[in-house]
């Protein structure tokens, strides 16, 4: 019981220090708990850390009075949601287009602004905070999940450990006891963006609402190569997808509500996809010519790419069951969000009337990520080869204008799209369709960019495989 305990408590230490040296400050749970002399809440039922997000509330938005902070103190912290995963989706908006509120001026005016929650642009002005042994006391049920992640006093993860010497306690088992808490502390999960189950050798992550299948590891630190196999796959997870400008990204651009009218399902992104976008999207600014200095190229992108201004983006291959239909839903989110890009028009093309359909569908399920409702236009039944045109704007400082996206078919009657400066184009196909690359796709390799005119073409079908 003794090794048990401390091979547990070990794992604990470990991802801890993880954690740190990505530079999250850590916290010991007992420490900060009620009646502590370093308190920072005031009862077990509080899953929030008022004093943090207060400051942070007050840091990042210095032009806001006091009113219209405690307005967005209130909407964060509210919890008299009835469903779960719907009021996490609605925490999710504010997290990435600010807290909407009103306040009275001087003048006795009614105003409205957005209230930030979260610093995008500079990842230091945010407050990490990683605790473990956080406990919560709900309905009269007390729980203690192993590590917290706390970003500006909110709790955006929770990561369950397991004992791997323990042959009964599996990665399994952590994830089955964070369905536990889901249901018996759901108060800590309104404002989750991740979950992290792991044995201390083997991790997985998943998102709000997922099922064990949904729950993948994550193979990349950098997104530049596989990571070491003979590293531990929680150490590898922590510093790859849970340092701070990473954790960021996942929230605003890789987190999916996909909502088909009668169910929502959260997701988030897998390692290929989240690597594979970020590239993608520099390499359309570069073919575009308006990648700055300062952006320079993506970690995982140093191979050589074509020159500036050549129109030619790169190919990303893709393997059956790895995912395309959301990666292309997290690129179109993305790139839309892009300010170089003034307002791009997205054109996807695709050769087979089931991916068209799946493509489609995928796009009007995550209307949350492309900020914007799906219009279909009728028409006669379209060919084979059909376009999606989508009309979209990009985002000015969490304001956004109402757009529509188009399902285009030959012959149809509608609105005539805008004339936009700049179009992109992506090319959907089966594996079976698209000539092979030059050279062979090499195991293990980067979800790099496949880029005409270089000396071989790289890519990760390999590593894109259907997950098991």
């Amino acid at each position: 019981m003794g090794m048990n305990r401390f091979n547990e408590s070990h794992v604990e230490e470990a991802a801890l220090a993880w954690l740190h040296d990505s530079d999250w400050q850590v916290a010991h749970g007992p420490d900060i708990a009620p009646d502590m002399p370093s308190a920072e809440r005031r009862d077990f039922g509080e899953v929030i850390l008022a004093d943090r997000l207060c400051a942070a509330l007050a840091r990042l938005n210095p032009q806001l009075p006091a009113e219209a902070l405690d307005d967005a103190f209130r909407k964060l912290t509210r919890t008299d949601a009835p469903d779960l995963l719907l009021h996490n989706r609605a925490v999710h908006r504010m997290l990435v287009d600010g807290v909407t509120v009103e306040y009275r001026t001087a003048d006795g005016t009614i105003r409205g602004a957005q209230a930030c929650v979260l610093d995008f642009g500079d990842v230091a002005n945010n407050d990490w905070l990683a605790v473990n042994q956080f406990a919560v006391v709900e309905h009269k049920r007390s729980r203690r999940p192993d590590v917290v992640l706390f970003v500006n006093g909110l709790p955006l993860g929770v990561i369950e450990l397991k004992n791997a010497a323990d042959e009964k306690a599996t990665i399994w088992s952590a994830f089955h006891q964070l369905e536990t808490y889901q249901r018996e502390i759901p108060s800590l999960f309104a404002t989750n963006a991740l979950l992290i189950a792991s044995d201390g050798v083997e991790a997985r992550a998943g998102a709000l609402g997922s099922g064990k299948e949904w729950f993948k590891p994550w193979r990349t630190v950098s997104g530049e190569a596989l990571a070491d196999t003979k590293l531990p796959e929680l150490r590898v997870l922590l510093e790859g997808l849970c340092a701070p400008h990473r954790l960021l990204d996942l929230v605003r651009d890789f987190t999916v509500f996909e909502d088909d009218g009668a169910k929502v399902i959260k997701k988030i992104a897998g390692y290929h996809q989240f690597h594979a976008v970020q590239v993608a999207v520099l390499e359309t600014l570069r073919a575009a010519k308006l990648l700055s200095e300062e952006q320079g190229r993506y970690e995982s992108g140093q191979h050589p790419g074509g020159e500036a201004g050549d129109r030619r983006i790169g190919v990303v291959w893709h393997t059956q069951g790895s995912g395309k239909s959301l990666t292309m839903a997290f690129y179109a989110g993305r790139i839309i969000r892009e300010p170089a890009m003034a307002n791009p028009t997205l054109v996807v093309l695709t050769d087979r009337n089931d991916l068209d359909d799946q493509l489609y569908g995928t796009f009007s399920r995550c209307k949350d990520l492309l900020r914007q409702p799906r219009v279909s236009i009728t028409g006669r039944h379209p060919p084979a080869a059909r376009v999606h045109l989508a009309r979209m704007a990009h985002l000015r400082r969490g304001r956004h204008g109402q757009r529509q996206w188009h399902r285009h078919q030959p012959g149809a009657v509608g609105q005539r799209s805008p004339r936009r400066r700049r179009a992109v184009g992506r090319m959907v196909a089966p594996r079976a369709h698209l000539p092979p690359p030059r050279l062979p796709i090499q195991q293990g390799r980067p979800p790099e960019v496949c880029r005409q005119g270089t000396s071989g073409c790289t890519g990760y079908a390999r590593r894109s495989h259907r997950p098991s």
